[in-house]
């Protein structure tokens, strides 16, 4: 199997602090700052100006995920995967529903890697579903639990690539690394813009800009630890924190406002020992650019294990592709049910992030995706980073 490139370019830019990192700016107002933050590291705009200044929605290129070379691994006693600390989560919020609608082209981007029929399992034998979100031509996207993942446009070297992300907080997106800075280049891309529960043309509750973006120091300098190299990684994580709008009584507010947002967990939250694995019940959302060619959320269920020999990453079966990249992947997603004559199992919360989507195969037959491990390390100290302090914005 054939390595496919992480980093898609090099990405020109400046040098600012004591530490070189390369940033590609954009037409939104101001130069974007660098800061290292021990274990973290920021790109901040300090004046946000208009929304999506040069992002091209219709020909924006699906983000490539990250291709795992080393063929399928299976678990095994002396692989098993250990997390770092208890496992915890946070709790997320449904918002308040009110739309912002407006309008985002369709993508003319013409999917290029070759297929097969879509399977229920792929070469890897690993069971799952994948179907769109809609039912009908109902537009469930734009429902809670649903409407907190939307896609993620961003450029690299002028051009506008996407991913897929989803809201943890009232302003702030979790998404892959990979999606936010080149591995080991000390290079961030720029011009995030969000846009929640996108549904083809349609975006019921609007589009949002960026104020900074956050990734481990590790990623980005190249020094995480990876079964292999860039792909598949302790912290493929990142964080965006979206830029506020404002009522008309000028009072700031965020997506998250008004589409909800997830909570997640760490160290192993709802994973349990079930037939010799550490496993939970998945389930993927994101944008695959291969399947409705990119315009409409999918989502997918798999049970997910978790590989000791592949840096600790969680593995679903899947038919997601690029643009799936940084998509939330969720444990007990969906309403809390009222209950009579039984009780919730353990770990019961729902609508819970534990990973987003990192890594595929080169192939297409093996139908499986990875996730870098949420813990106490990455995901949590990221959000402590942007939200210890409720006061914060977008918290």
């Amino acid at each position: 199997m054939k390595l496919k490139s992480l980093s898609l370019l090099p990405v020109a830019g400046f040098l600012c602090t004591a530490i070189s990192f390369a940033v590609a700016t954009d037409a939104v107002a101001g130069e974007p700052v660098v800061q290292q933050n021990g274990a973290a590291t920021t790109i901040t705009v300090p004046a946000q100006g208009p929304q999506s200044s040069n992002i091209d929605f219709a020909n924006a290129i699906p983000m490539p995920l990250p291709k795992n070379t080393l063929g399928p691994v299976a678990p095994t006693a002396d692989a098993a995967p250990t997390f770092p600390g208890v496992p915890g989560f946070v709790p997320g919020g449904t918002g308040d529903g009110k739309q912002t609608p407006t309008t985002v082209p369709v993508s003319n981007f013409i999917e290029d890697e070759t297929g097969v029929s879509p399977q229920e399992f792929g070469s890897f034998n690993h069971p799952y579903t994948t179907s769109e979100v809609n039912v009908f031509g109902n537009q469930t996207s734009k429902f809670y639990p649903y409407r907190a993942t939307g896609k993620l446009y961003f450029n690299i070297n002028g051009g506008t690539y996407v991913c897929s992300a989803s809201l943890i907080a009232p302003g702030i997106l979790v998404t892959a690394a990979h999606c936010v800075a080149g591995f080991g280049t000390n290079s961030f891309y720029t011009g995030w813009t969000f846009v929640p529960a996108k549904n083809g043309a349609a975006a019921p509750y609007g589009t949002w800009g960026w104020s900074s973006a956050t990734v481990m120091t590790s990623y980005i300098k190249g020094t995480d630890s990876c079964a292999q190299s860039g792909v598949i990684c302790q912290n493929d994580v990142a964080l965006i924190r979206l830029a506020p709008q404002y009522s008309r009584r000028g009072v700031a507010y965020y997506a998250g406002n008004k589409t909800g947002w997830y909570g997640f967990g760490y160290n192993g939250y709802s994973y349990t020992s079930f037939a010799g694995l550490t496993a939970a019940q998945i389930s993927q959302l994101g944008y695959p650019q291969a399947i409705d060619s990119g315009n409409f959320m999918q989502r997918t269920d798999s049970l997910g294990y978790v590989n000791g020999s592949l840096s600790n990453n969680t593995v679903i079966g899947s038919l997601q592709t690029g643009g799936s990249s940084g998509g939330p992947w969720l444990v007990n997603l969906g309403m809390t049910p009222s209950l009579s004559g039984t009780n919730f199992g353990s770990a019961a919360v729902h609508n819970i992030v534990v990973g987003v989507t990192s890594w595929g195969y080169i192939s297409d037959l093996p139908k499986e995706q990875g996730a870098s491990p949420f813990t106490s390390g990455n995901i949590l100290f990221l959000y402590n980073l942007y939200c210890s302090v409720a006061t914060n914005p977008g918290c």
